[in-house]
């Protein structure tokens, strides 16, 4: 073969990486970064962001990336067929048949263009999507070009049958996945458009459906219910004991949840009768969710059913526990402290190394405190010393977790209310949570 046939293919492998790289650079590249450079006056920055806020006009710069891939591999097909294959039916007839060295060919010519072809420039454009972006640009404004009318015929052909088949076509969009937003937050913080806390809360929003109803609701062992078989005179002097304004009603068993009793409702009905009487008449609608239902959902349910709050419930029916959009915002802003769980310490580094942790302290956020993150089926850290224990402890029982040394400080409620633990060596610290 001469010089001249490895010329084409190695020019036709390389446009292939080519369409390839645009592609993926193209739907990858953060409009933050092209901001930037075109704030600083780069041209092809500028062009860029202006691809990138049109989904038609992007929608034709993917649709050339196709047909160039589509073209090049029909090209470098048909080539390699009348060029190489000729040539290896020669070199190898001694030993093979002329099928056995076509198929020969076809698969050096498969591993050529999936290696050089694909996973390479699909590597370089994951990496460094703004380099590679504005690398194949202006190829790619020629190959639009040159492509224009095929584009038009072959988008048009799409849309028709999209539109057959009862969908709509809105053309390609530029999104970014949480994890990417995540790290938009981050430079924003760093180039000063965001203060620390502002990107931190941003953070737990988007963590939001990394968490699970049960994670962040008030387990059912620190709810204030109250039983309707008590009698009306015993439900009034409950509700004005309590220092919660909805409590869960229910009889029989805490399980059989009937609804909410709200203050307000008792305090007007007291007012036009002089007295509590029938109170279950008074009872507000109160939805259900699963213990496994995320956080996000969860609001949106919330909002559905226009209340702000809801049961949680287990796989077997029973009543886990119950949330509300309080207790979503204070996993967003993190200063709203709750009521609901009395007993309950603030976490604290201690002048000892220690650390004091509330029981219901989830694992992920006891992380930064303990330099581990647990393993084992519990979600709090009193849950998870009682696993390990195998019992409800005593206050002063100790054990290692992890390479942790715990001891339970205080038990109440059936329930480890906070411990003392030692962090493991070397773990960072924690400031002051």
């Amino acid at each position: 073969m001469t010089s001249g046939t490895w010329l084409v293919i190695a020019l036709l492998v390389g446009l292939s990486a080519l369409y390839v790289a645009a592609e993926l650079s193209a739907v990858g590249v953060r409009r933050s970064q092209l901001r930037a450079l075109a704030d600083e006056g780069h041209v092809l920055a500028a062009r860029l962001l202006d691809l990138l806020d049109d989904p038609r006009r992007l929608d034709r710069y993917i649709s050339a990336s196709q047909i160039g891939i589509t073209l090049t591999n029909l090209i470098l097909g048909a080539f390699t067929a009348a060029r190489v294959t000729p040539y290896v039916e020669e070199a190898l007839k001694a030993w093979v048949s002329p099928a056995a060295a076509n198929a020969i060919v076809l698969l050096l010519l498969s591993v050529l263009l999936m290696v050089l072809g694909e996973l390479v420039p699909k590597s370089a454009a994951l990496h460094a999507p703004l380099r590679v972006a504005l690398l194949t640009a202006r190829p790619m404004q020629v190959s639009q070009a040159l492509f224009r009318p095929l584009i038009g015929v072959l988008n048009g052909t799409a849309e028709a049958i999209l539109r057959v088949l009862g969908f709509q076509s809105t053309g390609h969009r530029h999104v970014h996945s949480p994890e990417e937003i995540d790290l938009l937050l981050v430079e924003s913080r760093d180039g000063g458009l965001l203060e620390p806390d502002e990107q931190e809360r941003l953070h737990r929003v988007l963590q939001l459906a990394h968490l699970t109803a049960r994670q962040i609701m008030v387990p059912r062992l620190y709810l204030d219910m109250v039983n309707l078989d008590l009698g009306d005179e015993q439900v009034l002097e409950h509700l004005l004991r309590s220092t919660h304004t909805r409590l869960p009603a229910y009889r029989e068993t805490p399980d059989n949840v009937l609804g909410l009793l709200h203050s307000r409702d008792v305090v007007l009905h007291v007012a036009e009768h002089g007295t509590l009487t029938n109170p279950e008449q008074l009872l507000r609608d109160v939805p259900a969710v699963s213990e496994h239902v995320s956080a996000d959902r969860l609001l949106m349910l919330l909002r559905e059913h226009r209340t702000e709050v809801a049961l949680v419930v287990d796989e077997y029916g029973g009543v886990a526990g119950m949330v509300s959009v309080q207790d979503i915002l204070t996993e967003i802003l993190d200063e709203i402290p709750d009521a609901s769980l009395g007993g309950q310490p603030e976490p604290e580094r201690l002048a000892d190394g220690r650390v004091r942790l509330p029981g219901l302290m989830r694992l992920d956020e006891a992380e930064v405190w303990l330099g581990v993150l647990w393993s084992g089926e519990a979600e709090t850290v009193g849950g998870r010393v009682t696993e390990e224990l195998g019992r409800l402890p005593a206050p002063g029982a100790e054990v290692v977790i992890d390479g942790v040394r715990v001891r339970v400080e205080r038990v109440a409620r059936q329930a480890v209310m906070a411990v003392l633990a030692l962090p493991v060596p070397d773990s960072e610290e924690a400031g002051d949570g």
